[in-house]
């Protein structure tokens, strides 16, 4: 087996907990370890927000993996295995979503690492039960509860905050859902971005589109693209979606695991890339989305992104395409932009 994740290294430990038990794992999971957990309970179902995870357990049939934003399968489980989210937020909406759905007398077991905060599991979990740290390693704590109230009923709906973004002459209403990136502000990094576009025609592809907001600006300035926008995260998709259906534009919003369920004939790629996974920094996905961008364009392909300046992108950039100019640059961010 490869190398498990801290929290999953203290589950690991503990697998007694789970003997006899329809398991369902949520929340920032991305290892191995329900496959191997499989072999110790009855079933395992892992819910995941994440593509790419989602991708990676297909091929194991030991567990049935379910990629979404809202989990509202048919289910056995009696038992939640929650990694602890880096986003409070999402924590409070996976309780809210699983609790509801699995109802009084769900036992939960609760992972993760000290320092993403884990420890307001105990406060949190309050209104469904009790909840108890029953062991500690590596830096991770591992909590076991149950569920003895009934919950309140969820709607994905609710958890949307709302919230207004103005650009140029344009109010635009921006929907987006716990632990999606520029949750309730106009990211100063897209706008720069925003600012440095020239007019925009033919395919366009926002990758990494967070909750929308510079795919929905470049349909509202440039109406008669064909807009396509991407990310890796399910709660993305969906905050996407429910931003421009909030605003009455057009495009399409899908998950993408990097370029793994794009087009490959786009005119512009337009990106402020995100560099974070989990609590740890990670620049490989957007390393890919810089090095493979032109096999995912036409002849004309043009590439625009805004990174901190301190990222070394513009290598990455000027091997891919053959050049990268700096559009734009404040002493946070850089723009640069690529022909194909």
């Amino acid at each position: 087996m490869s190398a498990y994740i801290a929290p999953s290294q203290i589950a690991q430990r503990q697998l007694a907990y789970f003997e006899g038990k329809h398991v369902l794992v949520a929340g920032e999971a991305e290892d191995l370890f329900p496959v191997e957990l499989a072999n110790h309970c009855q079933s395992v179902t892992v819910f995941t927000t994440n593509y790419g995870y989602h991708r990676q357990l297909e091929s194991y049939s030991q567990v049935s993996s379910v990629f979404g934003a809202e989990f509202s399968q048919q289910t056995q489980a009696d038992m939640v295995l929650l990694y602890w989210p880096k986003a409070k937020a999402e924590a409070e909406f996976l309780l809210a979503m699983l609790m509801a759905k699995l109802g009084p007398e769900t036992e939960i077991v609760v992972v993760g690492e000290n320092r993403s905060g884990i420890k307001s599991i105990e406060k949190m979990f309050k209104a469904y039960g009790p909840i108890t740290k029953y062991d500690s390693a590596r830096r991770c704590s591992f909590y076991w509860g149950q569920c003895t109230q009934a919950p309140d009923s969820f709607n994905l709906d609710d958890w949307y905050k709302t919230y207004q973004v103005s650009y140029k002459e344009s109010t635009l209403t921006i929907k987006s859902l716990p632990g999606v990136f520029s949750h309730g502000e106009f990211d100063i990094g897209s706008k720069l971005l925003l600012d440095t576009l020239p007019e925009l025609k033919g395919k366009v592809l926002d990758f990494g589109c967070g909750a929308g907001v510079i795919g929905s600006v470049m349909a509202l300035l440039n109406p008669t693209i064909e807009l396509e926008m991407c990310d890796i995260s399910a709660l993305a998709v969906a905050s996407s979606q429910a931003t421009l259906a909030a605003n009455g534009l057009t495009g399409r919003v899908f998950a993408s695991d990097v370029y793994s369920d794009t087009s490959k004939d786009y005119d512009y790629i337009i990106s402020n890339p995100p560099f974070h996974a989990g609590l740890d920094t990670s620049y490989s996905a957007t390393e890919t989305l810089l090095a493979k961008a032109p096999q995912y364009q036409n002849s004309q392909g043009q590439l625009f992104i805004v990174a901190n300046s301190f990222l070394k992108y513009q290598p990455i950039i000027e091997q891919a395409f053959s050049n990268c100019e700096t559009l734009n640059k404040t002493n946070k961010f850089a723009i640069y932009h690529a022909k194909k």
